[in-house]
């Protein structure tokens, strides 16, 4: 069986660099998730970050999520549930605008230590997009480039638990479904998994590693590299013991960045032709998917072809 594809991020300065390049080119091409250790984060931080999400969860969400599992009955279900996630969540903000200091129950620490993780990912996020950039052949900055918006990329972070279900093979932690975004960050749990993607029509683990992030490739990176890169449909297996702690961090375009396929990408000759994914604003985007997120994705791009910007499809500029 294939191994879940760990990536290095230090090798990327070392005579190893080459190999590690590839070592990512073939996780986007083939997996759409890679695991990466040694990427800059500080243990320190991440071990911050998990103890006050873990003790917020506990002071301020535990009980309110035993009360919504009572009041819905869902303890004694005896069906398969397909409307609901076995979750309990709260989402924070970061670009273009913050909303850390309105998000109600968070301690000061905690807020502070959010803004200075949700720093240090924006930052990976944004080396992550110039790596791929090597690998696709495009020139440095145009993914972030492509995403910038008016205002710049939306960048937001999905906090999330999940405690222990009686019944995981009735209620999902998150049902299956590809990521509407850009690139996403995961911070998980290292003890309690769950996260599954699909791959060659089996369901595959994605190893829980301590200190790592898993990186997925959204909906929006299959556009721009017109499917070279694909986004992957993942979701959550509830489990009968521990509460798994996931903050997924969602570096996105922005609300009125035009997505479409890099011109670099496509042949030559006959472009328009060529052209298999739409070009599109990302908000309208954002509106079909709010309604299709659990189902599958090429309907969406179908429905986006339908509805296709004016825009001039011409080269980003680069910064």
């Amino acid at each position: 069986m294939e191994t879940f594809p760990v990536v290095n991020m230090e090798m990327l300065n070392t005579e190893k660099r080459a190999a590690t390049l590839d070592k990512i080119k073939d996780a986007c091409e083939n997996w759409g998730f890679f695991e990466v250790v040694n990427h800059g984060i500080s243990h320190d931080l991440l071990d911050t970050v998990e103890r006050f999400t873990k003790e917020h969860y506990k002071k301020c969400m535990e009980q309110r999520f035993k009360e919504m599992v009572a009041s819905k009955g869902l303890e004694a279900v005896q069906t398969e549930i397909e409307d609901l996630d076995w979750e309990s969540t709260f989402f924070l903000k970061h670009l273009p605008v913050s909303n850390i200091s309105e998000v109600p129950d968070l301690e000061d620490d905690y807020r502070k230590i959010m803004k200075e993780f949700a720093d240090k990912l924006e930052k990976l996020a944004e080396q992550l997009l110039d790596v791929l950039c090597e690998n696709l052949g495009l020139e440095q900055g145009y993914l972030k480039k492509a995403f910038y918006g008016s205002k710049g990329p939306t960048f937001g972070t999905k906090v999330s638990n999940y405690p222990p279900c009686p019944k995981p093979d009735l209620i999902k932690g998150l049902r299956a479904h590809t990521d509407a975004g850009g690139i996403i960050l995961l911070f998980q749990d290292d003890k309690v998994s769950g996260l599954q993607l699909l791959k060659d029509g089996k369901w595959i683990d994605v190893p829980p590693m301590r200190h790592s992030i898993v990186i997925n490739l959204g909906d929006q990176l299959e556009v721009i590299t017109n499917g070279k890169y694909k986004s992957v449909e993942h979701r959550v297996i509830a489990q009968t013991d521990g509460n798994r702690m996931s903050l997924a961090s969602f570096y996105n375009p922005g609300s009125d960045a035009v997505i479409y396929p890099a011109p670099e990408l496509l042949e030559t000759e006959e472009k328009e032709k060529k052209l298999i994914y739409p070009k599109f604003v990302f908000e309208d985007y954002m509106k079909l998917y709010a309604g299709l997120k659990f189902q599958a994705k090429e309907p969406r791009f179908e429905a986006m072809k339908a509805v296709e910007t004016t825009v001039n499809l011409g080269p980003v500029a680069t910064v």
